[in-house]
Parts: C-alpha cells; structure tokens; sequence
C-alpha cells in the first residue's frame, strides 16, 4: 500500500448525508425497501444496505444504524440523499414511518489511524456505541489502518473526542473509502449496477433470506443462477483523479465500453489515482484496461481485502 495512504487524524465527512426512517412502523417499513435486514439490527450494530429499482439496479447504498428502536439513521452519499428520500417516500404510503433528512441535526467525522484507535479501542469492526460525544460507529480497517466514523448533534465546534486528532484531507478519507473494497453509489452511478456486481453481498450488504424488497428477484436470480458476468476490482491508475461513472475500455475492443468507474480517490503525491471499477470479467482474461479509450492510462489491478470467486484475473500489481 502506498505510504500516502496511512494518515491518522479527523475530518467532517461533508461528501455523507444522513436519512432518518422515525415511527412505529420504520423498521418494518425499511425491512420491505433494502438488501439487507433491518428486523434483526441490534441497537450496538452497523449494517450495509442497498435500495434498488425493480429491476434490481442500485439507487443508494447505506451504513445503517438504530438510535432507538423507532429510529432508524442510514449514512450514504450525499449526492443521492434528496433524489432517494423522494423515491423511497413514495413507497411510504399509509405506513407510521417519516423519511427526513437528518443531515442537518447530526454531523458526521471521520477518524482515522492511531486516533481512531484511541477512540475505539475495543470496539470491534461493525460495532455502534452510543457515547455523550455521539454514536460511534466502527468502519473496516483498511491496510491495517483503523477507521470509525462518529455521529454527533450539530455543533459549529469540532468535536472534543478529536481534540488531539491532526486534521487530515477529505481525499485521504476517500483514499481509504476505495481501498476498503466497499462501493458507494454517487450521483454518477446510480441506477447502474445489480448489487452483485459490486461484490455488495460480499462486503455483508445483501441478505437473501430476509423476505421481499424492490429488485429482489432479480438479485435473487443473479446470486443462484450463476448470471453475474460483472464484478469490482480495485485498481491502481498512473493519473489523474479517475471520475464516478467513467468508462473504461478493453485494449482489443475500442468500441464499447469494459466497465465503470464507481468510486476513485488521487494518492495525494501526484502519482495518479486509485480505483473501483466494475468490469466485464472475460475483459480480464487477456490484454489491458484502460480509463476513458482503448488507448488511455493503463489500469493496474490492485489486491483487495476480500477474496472475489472468479478465476479470470489479471495479475495484481
């Protein structure tokens, strides 16, 4: 892992945005939207979650936690937030649930490195911990790098816990966020990809006993019909910052596109970028990819932290 990458500090997660499900009905209600369940969400645990259109495509994508029982916070980009709030609300109806947007009562900081350790240090990777600071919640380490992410009451002050955490940059948190290996839907990509092409269910972001959801036969059908022709690989770019929704070609077939860009991140020492990218898997068993055309940057496959069940893979590095 490139050693511009192992920051320790904190930061306000402006690019997150965060939805509030409240009433009687809210956890039945978000239980029939999302991949993953939301009934057997425990008040001391985080949960990944997608919503999709009907025909199984992702809308969003969630780190889900309760307040309360009847209060359920989903933290996602906030380039979709209004755009889903919109769109899932019409599935409301006449249940006791109201979707709000709850960016503006609860402010979300990254901590990274040595003080995310401080701060979490028995805290294991998925766990939530409601503090007088706020709700912690502990993300996967990344590289061996900790990470959490604290939700408190707006405050203009920064928070005291990160009192002695050095302030770092909002693209050394993304750096991060890529090389987690766990995809985030932004405004560029919704509406693109079935879950499984984003290895969604192998991070812990789809449930497939958990009952019915928007897309969930199609989900469904991909997982145990074998169709999943598509996945996420990370990548290494020698250049500049690769963009949501960018295509990427194959070096034998400059006419159609490979794959997808869905999350990208620069090192911070001027040597390119780094990438999640979604791609045809026969694209990886001979030749090269490229971001933007055939004859564009090469793109280097890097080493996850997850192991992705295909055979067809370019060699890492």
């Amino acid at each position: 892992m490139n050693t511009a990458i192992s920051p320790d500090g904190a930061l306000r997660l402006s690019h997150w945005g965060v939805s509030r499900a409240r009433g009687a009905d809210a956890v039945k209600f978000l239980q029939g939207q999302l991949t993953n369940d939301v009934v057997t969400l425990g008040s001391l645990q985080t949960r990944l979650g997608g919503f999709c259109s009907a025909k199984g495509r992702l809308q969003a994508s969630f780190v889900v936690w309760k307040a309360v029982p009847d209060d359920v916070l989903l933290a996602c980009s906030a380039s979709v937030l209004p755009a889903t709030l919109k769109r899932m609300s019409m599935f409301v109806m006449r249940a006791q649930c109201k979707l709000t947007d709850a960016t503006d009562e609860l402010l979300l900081w990254g901590l990274v490195g040595d003080s995310a350790k401080r701060q979490m240090p028995d805290m294991a990777v998925g766990e939530k911990r409601d503090t007088e600071a706020g709700a912690w919640l502990r993300l996967p380490d990344v590289g061996g790098i900790a990470r959490g992410v604290l939700a408190a009451a707006v405050n203009d002050a920064r928070p005291a816990a990160f009192a002695d955490a050095p302030a770092i940059t909002l693209d050394a948190w993304r750096l991060l966020e890529v090389r987690s290996g766990i995809p985030a839907i932004e405004a560029a990509t919704v509406d693109r990809f079935v879950p499984q092409m984003l290895n969604y269910e192998l991070v812990g972001g789809v449930d497939f006993k958990k009952g019915c959801y928007p897309g969930q036969e199609v989900v469904a059908r991909s997982q145990y019909r074998g169709t999943v022709k598509r996945r996420m690989f990370l990548f290494d770019i020698d250049a500049e910052i690769a963009m949501p929704g960018q295509e990427v070609f194959h070096s034998a077939d400059a006419g159609q596109p490979a794959g997808m860009v869905v999350n990208a991140a620069p090192h911070g020492d001027g040597a390119g970028s780094s990438a999640l990218v979604e791609v045809k898997l026969a694209a990886l068993e001979s030749g090269s990819l490229h971001l933007g055309s055939a004859a564009g940057p090469g793109l280097r496959r890097a080493e996850l932290d997850y192991p992705i069940p295909t055979d067809a893979l370019l060699p890492v590095g």
